[in-house]
């Protein structure tokens, strides 16, 4: 049983998702920064100097400053900049990783089939299919 799963463990496949499973995780940092420190900011800006980091709704309707008080109150809030910088970060890492899936695709399809070789041919007398290395047909009896 142990070698059974050290083969499945070494095998191409479960190497090659452990290794897209870091690589995904290390691209949606850069994308949660991309979007946090790049993207929202003259969002915000255009929009009238919003700060959507910040952006909350405390539900214990007590005021506070800043999320980072509301943290450190512990104080339950729907925390809507955190869900709008979340939810760009998932649609440009989801579009990113479909033009990623379709280039792969299309590099897939590009790549020329190998035909394989005949393994039967016709026979003759019957028209029948019967193996290349047949010296008389299965069918009818024909010398081939």
């Amino acid at each position: 049983m142990f070698s059974e799963f050290k083969k499945f463990l070494i095998s191409g496949n479960v190497v090659d998702m452990a290794v897209g499973f870091i690589f995904g995780a290390a691209f949606a940092t850069v994308v949660k920064s991309l979007v946090a420190n790049i993207i929202m900011p003259p969002v915000g800006l255009l929009m009238g100097g919003v700060d959507f980091s910040s952006l909350f709704i405390a539900l214990d309707g007590k005021e506070y400053p800043s999320l980072s008080a509301l943290d450190a109150a512990g104080a339950p809030a729907i925390k809507l900049g955190v869900f709008f910088n979340d939810a760009i970060s998932f649609t440009i890492l989801g579009f990113v990783m479909f033009m990623m899936v379709k280039a792969y695709n299309k590099l897939k399809a590009a790549e020329p089939v190998a035909a394989s070789a005949p393994t039967t041919k016709i026979c003759p007398e019957c028209a029948m299919e019967i193996p290349l290395a047949a010296k008389t047909c299965p069918h009818c009896r024909s010398i081939q």
